[in-house]
């Protein structure tokens, strides 16, 4: 006569054994819902990587959005995500149409402009060191008085252009406040 009945194998513990090497009751243990690995009779046997596996499911299943299949997600998350990327587009459209008219030669960017304008103030103000003397050279007439005099206007006039490129952002700051009134 044959016996198919299970023994008892190496590494197997029953419920109170695995629930006290666990550190907890043995009603705990029978709330993770461990299948076991056989019954011998009443008693069931269970092996640690049986234990491991369920706690790793019941980790990634509390870790998965409601529904597990991922359709109840927040209805609020979605358009939140949504807005975010309308938001993204149409500020990359904007950069890009900003591009396009730089090259265009239809908008300047500022940092350019303040390049440019400075060094014309610099040109200007290295012209305006030399009206003087060209005044008094090609006019000799001319009283030494009044060609001092000019000169001292025009240093004035050299010292404002050649500030012109520290106020250029004071400037821009004050067109921006003036336009949004």
């Amino acid at each position: 006569m044959a016996k198919n009945e299970t023994t008892k194998q190496r590494g197997w513990l029953n419920k109170s054994d695995m629930a006290s090497s666990l550190g907890i009751s043995p009603q705990a243990f029978d709330k993770w819902g461990v299948s076991p690995v056989a019954r011998i009779g009443r008693e069931a046997f269970y092996t640690v990587e049986i234990v491991v596996q369920n706690r790793v499911e019941h980790a990634t299943r509390k870790q998965q959005p409601a529904g597990g299949d991922g359709a109840d997600v927040d209805a609020l998350v979605e358009y939140k995500l949504l807005a975010e990327r309308l938001r993204l587009t149409a500020a990359q459209a904007d950069a890009q149409e900003k591009k396009n008219l730089v090259q265009d030669k239809q908008l300047v960017p500022v940092p350019f402009a303040a390049f440019a304008l400075a060094k014309i103030a610099a040109q200007i103000g290295s012209k305006l060191d030399t009206v003087g003397k060209t005044v008094s050279r090609r006019h000799p007439e001319v009283d030494p008085r009044i060609v001092e005099s000019v000169e001292r206007e025009i240093a004035l006039a050299r010292n404002i252009a050649a500030s012109f490129g520290e106020q250029l952002p004071e400037l821009l700051d004050e067109y921006v406040e003036s336009v949004a009134e």
